[in-house]
């Protein structure tokens, strides 16, 4: 099977770090093809960054499924554009914010999603609401810029080891959720460092998409995920009218 996993940002050295963490997962008959966005923002924070995402994101999802992908993997823990992506694609899409979710939600009672910014955590604590995890999931920001977990020298890793540790000793977390596909490399050496199970959205979403493509099952097409109505799109949107 072949998943497409998308880094809606244009970072490509950010790219490579998802890459490794799909593969890692992934099963022996699975091909992981991972594509960096080629418009929009070097990084996703906050809901401006999101907007101008869009474009190059729907762009290359479409891309992937006439390349022969059976489904693509939104690779930012916003679940950037993914109700548009659905809509748009035949293949299922999955987002790593709402994988990660459902996936702790097997695991733990209750758990913290550690994410990068302040701005990022209100739209994750709206998404965990929407996904029905608001009573389950604690959202914390560690104050970390998304480009900044690629240096060493930055101390973001080591902030987000100290958020860890606050979400254990003030949220009685029992998992911890990684709320930024820039951490995807992190997941199994913080599990190890903290004995608890630290989840990766990128990895759980690779697996639920395998799962998906195994049962046969797609997006459905009635009611809110219907193919979008043709019709003309103006100006430099004009590409991304629906057919």
């Amino acid at each position: 099977m072949s998943i497409a996993v998308i880094n809606p940002n244009t970072t490509s050295s950010m790219t490579a770090t998802i890459a490794d963490a799909a593969r890692q997962v992934a099963a022996a008959n699975t091909e992981i093809v991972a594509i960096t966005s080629s418009m929009g923002p070097v990084s996703i924070e906050g809901y401006y960054d999101e907007a101008f995402a869009l474009p190059g994101l729907l762009r290359e999802i479409a891309a992937a499924q006439r390349a022969g992908a059976q489904a693509a993997v939104i690779a930012c823990f916003d679940d950037t554009g993914l109700d548009a992506a659905r809509a748009m694609a035949t293949i299922p899409v999955i987002g790593i914010c709402e994988a990660a979710l459902a996936t702790a939600a097997f695991i733990a009672k209750r758990f913290t999603v550690v994410t990068t910014m302040e701005r990022s955590r209100v739209p994750i604590e709206e998404l965990a609401q929407r996904y029905g995890m608001a009573g389950r999931a604690r959202i914390r920001a560690a104050n970390i810029a998304v480009l900044a977990l690629e240096d060493p020298n930055s101390g973001a890793r080591d902030r987000l080891r100290n958020e860890i540790v606050r979400a254990i000793g003030e949220d009685n977390a029992e998992a911890i959720v990684l709320g930024c596909a820039g951490m995807a490399d992190l997941a199994r050496t913080l599990q190890a460092e903290f004995g608890m199970p630290v989840i990766d959205g990128v990895g759980a979403a690779v697996k639920q998409a395998e799962a998906l493509i195994a049962l046969g099952l797609t997006t459905s097409k009635r009611g809110a995920y219907a193919p979008p109505v043709p019709k003309p799109y103006l100006g430099a949107l004009s590409e991304f009218a629906p057919a």
